[in-house]
């Protein structure tokens, strides 16, 4: 808005995408693969999944050698809701090319992210979280991952407009200036040691 003073902006904030169109949304960003095929998408960066316990969880409770450890009662999985389904996300773990997915079952779901973090924080449990927006927590230790063997999986962060070919000159400006942050934010998503044998692949 410093750059472009006379732009007027409203930012609503929501868990499920709606009908944008209809609602006079000139621009979404939304984690995921877009499934509204009638919307132009711009895939603004991806990010890792990774699963991670805090040291004081640890500590407790043992770190998990591989995926099948945490399907078991030594362990405490925090579940998030997925905003679109409704139901559990699964818990998916990525080595290469090789996938798993674990049915993983906790007594604690949530449907935010500062809620999951917070949680995971204060011990309670292990969580998956995308490395954008935990990469501090990381740097300074309060939060590791734990299986770093299996963070191979990628989530995507996507802008949609409505059209590809008519876009408004304020929907360029904001769009052009979502893309200069998301550069950004990819940036500074931490690599992985290079000590560590895995495969340097994925987000949102």
């Amino acid at each position: 808005m410093r750059q472009h003073p006379e732009l007027r902006l409203e930012l609503i904030t929501r868990e499920a995408m709606g009908d944008m169109i209809a609602e006079g949304f000139d621009l979404a960003i939304r984690f995921g693969e877009p499934r509204n095929s009638s919307l132009a998408a711009r895939k603004l960066l991806d990010t890792r999944i990774l699963t991670v316990a805090s040291p004081a969880y640890i500590k407790r409770q043992g770190r998990p050698a591989a995926p099948a450890d945490l399907d078991s009662p030594q362990h405490t999985c925090i579940q998030f809701l997925d905003p679109e389904t409704g139901k559990r996300f699964p818990w998916e773990f990525h080595r290469g090319r090789k996938r798993l997915e674990l049915p993983i079952d906790g007594a604690l779901l949530v449907n935010d992210v500062g809620t999951m973090h917070g949680a995971c924080l204060a011990g309670y449990g292990i969580a998956q979280v995308m490395e954008l927006g935990a990469e501090t927590l990381l740097a300074e230790g309060r939060l590791v991952n734990v299986l770093p063997d299996w963070a191979d999986e990628r989530f995507p962060l996507y802008a949609l407009y409505p059209s590809r070919s008519h876009v408004p000159a304020k929907t360029r400006a904001f769009l052009d200036f979502v893309v200069s942050v998301a550069r950004l934010g990819s940036a500074v998503q931490a690599p992985e040691p290079v000590a560590r044998t895995r495969r340097n692949p994925r987000a949102a």
